[in-house]
């Protein structure tokens, strides 16, 4: 596994999906949009946004995950939902009393309000101490990395600047790759 450095596998950040701080959730999607159309259709399609600074420095990142985390109605009721569970009822009732509230809540037809008004920076994922990885690194710390963190990609350094992105699917196909040339 030691012959795939990070710098191999890694997509650049010039190739992914990128938008300023201050861009919207719809600034968002249009940007994972145009990078999913441009880059390489043989590989695995971006799930993720980059943020960017003023300076043009990742600053954060923003999944499928925090996408759909901000577009759920949020309110008291939704908190109290969690709360009753202490009480011991079943998981299913207490699916069956959200689905009930959502129903009645916001639709999802405001969906279109929220992705222009929602701002990338308050729903991004700072990246966290664990979540970089030196483009020179092997195969093996990343597994090591991404495994420890449940990470679903670590940002690829070079000299302390963010320099690509290193996305789990791209270590499982590498790691499938190696599996294949196994004489089993």
């Amino acid at each position: 596994m030691e012959k795939f450095l990070i710098k191999d596998l890694m997509v650049p950040i010039s190739e992914y999906a990128t938008v300023s701080e201050g861009a919207t959730l719809f600034d968002a999607y249009l940007a994972l949009e145009k990078a999913q159309e441009e880059y390489d259709h043989n590989k695995y399609r971006h799930r993720a946004v980059l943020v960017l600074d003023k300076n043009g420095r990742v600053m954060g990142k923003v999944g499928q995950l925090d996408v759909l985390r901000a577009l759920e109605p949020k309110n008291e009721q939704v908190e109290m939902f969690e709360d009753i569970r202490k009480f011991n009822f079943s998981e299913a009732f207490i699916l069956s009393l959200r689905e009930q509230h959502l129903m009645e809540g916001e639709p999802l037809a405001d969906i279109c309000r929220k992705a222009g008004r929602i701002k990338v920076e308050n729903l991004m994922q700072t990246p966290t101490e664990g979540e970089f990885i030196d483009e020179n690194a092997s195969i093996n710390t990343s597994i090591h990395q991404l495994v420890r963190g449940s990470h679903m990609s670590l940002l690829v350094t070079r000299r302390g600047d963010i320099v690509g992105i290193l996305r789990l699917t791209d270590v499982f196909a590498a790691i499938f790759h190696i599996m294949k040339e196994c004489e089993i």
